[in-house]
């Protein structure tokens, strides 16, 4: 039994990620829902797919995580750098553990490949047939892989764009969830500048003060202003003296010796 994380933790092809996760619980949908962006893989990976070649990871690619509660299948939609579906991959699963910061699913080994146009197969039937003969799944367990895989097919059968549709709703709930983190993170980072209009108030009154400094031209005094000047000089002068405190002279010998103390 493997344990799969839909953060792709484990993955070492992956140098460079960011990874956002959403839990929703409406009417068209009920589970986790996450997105690994790529920024940076050791090497491309190309597999087949309906006979097909396809890269489905690369620099800038995205994979959107789907898992539903009370489901035994999740699903990984492999986009490419401009957001478009390369390939829908089912995993039938024995459970789903919707654990936020810790989703996981236990895989069943069994799972269905699907194009954009709706072609499907199913692989890893060998997987399956090894996991039993070595004890690790039960005969019950193998027996509803493949019961839970029909299902799937009968149903992307009867009607793929339905799940298409659903899909990208799932896609759009967590691509808003991204845009808003990635915006928080730049704005928490992002230098404070002052407003237009704060900067320009501030000019001015600058601007202002220093004009009023270099127009400032001192008053000139009469001949009559400059004589009271004079005359409230002296007498502050005299003033000052009066305040002047003068050492008391001795005048008996008694006083002296006091004097001579001091």
């Amino acid at each position: 039994m493997k344990v799969k994380y839909i953060d792709k933790r484990h993955w070492r092809r992956i140098i460079d990620r960011d990874y956002t996760e959403v839990r929703v619980n409406n009417n068209k949908f009920k589970g986790i829902i996450g997105l690994v962006e790529m920024h940076k893989v050791r090497d491309p990976l190309e597999v087949s797919v309906v006979n097909r070649n396809i890269i489905v990871a690369d620099d800038g690619y995205q994979w959107l995580q789907i898992l539903p509660d009370k489901k035994r299948y999740s699903i990984t939609v492999m986009m490419d750098d401009k957001g478009n579906p390369l390939e829908y991959y089912f995993d039938i699963n024995i459970k789903n553990i919707t654990q936020r910061g810790h989703a996981r699913t236990l895989d069943l080994f069994l799972d269905v490949l699907v194009l954009p146009n709706g072609e499907y197969e199913l692989v890893d039937e060998d997987d399956l047939l090894r996991a039993l003969n070595d004890a690790e799944i039960t005969n019950k367990q193998y027996h509803e892989a493949y019961v839970i895989a029909h299902q799937l097919m009968i149903k992307i059968d009867a009607d793929f764009p339905a799940m298409q549709d659903k899909i990208m709703y799932c896609f759009h709930k967590i691509k808003q969830k991204a845009q808003g983190r990635h915006s928080k993170f730049r704005n928490k980072f992002k230098p404070k500048h002052k407003g237009r209009n704060q900067k320009s108030h501030t000019t001015r009154a600058q601007q202002s003060h220093f004009n009023n400094k270099g127009n400032h031209k001192p008053q000139r005094k009469n001949k009559g202003q400059w004589q009271r000047h004079k005359n409230e000089q002296k007498h502050s002068d005299s003033k000052q003296q009066t305040r002047t405190v003068k050492k008391e002279q001795p005048k008996t010998l008694k006083d002296y010796s006091k004097f001579i103390r001091k």
